[in-house]
């Protein structure tokens, strides 16, 4: 949907694997530019050494994708041609067992992007209070047991590792209530990765940074896995362009009219054959839409 042109300039806020950054730089050569962030330190330092090929077209930073303003002014790019956002915890931080994301094996309780941030899952599991930690898994996992799971946490502390975790859970809820073909800590698991990593608040401040500096006709294109996040890039796409600060400057936008016009009025989802092959995708949505003027 960005449809990337020769001469372009784009920008990857979640660069991960690379596959989106090398898609867009294959389609806009052969003079297009492409600069990407990542919080994992490690996924930049792999992906500077993969994409060398693509020389000084590909620029790629460490730190939140919140930074894009920060970015555009170190590359004294005016704007931008199209922006790409994939929410999705990366394939290479979920196969990590150290890493904390997945219950499936046992780690410590970790669950940060980038691991020089101070919050990590085990403040939030040990040191938020008990009301505090029922707030963060309703308010992020919309998990109706919230209340009974963080009971359930904080008559167990301290709780080290994932494990543990997920074990309390499963003790915290009737299994005749357990949701279908999942299990039964995904939600809470979910939530308290949001918490740790502030991906809401994030996004908040993304969504407009990113849309002051596509140029006229510019795309953006946002990839969730997540109700919470879809409902904010939706109204987003669909309301008009708050006040932002573009590369520091304020600028004010007064306009009763969306700034963004919405290409996918429904999000478009991942086919049978893309859930098959990558099962991970079966919760994405992507919303895209176009910079007006």
């Amino acid at each position: 949907m960005i449809a990337p042109r020769d001469g372009g300039r784009y920008f990857d806020g979640t660069l991960g694997g690379g596959g989106h950054a090398q898609a867009i730089l294959e389609a806009c050569a052969p003079s297009g530019e492409l600069a990407g962030t990542d919080l994992d330190s490690d996924a930049v330092l792999r992906l500077e050494e993969s994409f060398k090929p693509f020389g000084s077209r590909a620029r790629f930073f460490g730190g939140n994708y919140t930074s894009i303003d920060t970015v555009c002014t170190t590359l004294g790019w005016d704007s931008l041609s199209g922006i790409v956002l994939d929410l999705g915890v990366s394939s290479f931080q979920l196969d990590m067992a150290e890493r904390g994301f997945s219950f499936s094996r046992d780690a410590p309780l970790d669950m940060r992007f980038g691991t020089d941030a101070e919050l990590s899952a085990y403040e939030v599991v040990n040191r938020y209070n008990e009301n505090e930690l029922a707030r963060v898994i309703w308010e992020y996992g919309e998990e109706r047991f919230s209340r009974r799971i963080a009971s359930k946490i904080a008559d167990n502390r301290p709780v080290e590792t994932t494990k543990v975790l997920a074990g309390l859970f499963a003790e915290a809820i009737p299994r005749k209530l357990w949701p279908v073909n999942i299990h039964p800590a995904t939600k809470t698991f979910q939530a308290i990765r949001i918490e740790v990593n502030r991906e809401l608040d994030n996004l908040r401040e993304f969504l407009p940074k990113a849309a002051s500096l596509l140029e006229p006709g510019g795309v953006m294109a946002v990839i969730s896995f997540h109700s919470l996040e879809d409902r904010i890039v939706k109204r987003f796409f669909a309301g008009p362009l708050p006040d932002v600060s573009a590369r520091g400057i304020p600028v004010l936008i007064q306009t009763d009219m969306p700034v963004m016009e919405r290409i996918t009025k429904k999000p478009v989802l991942p086919s049978p054959g893309e859930n098959e092959a990558n099962p991970r995708s079966r919760s994405a949505k992507l919303r895209a839409a176009r910079r007006k003027g």
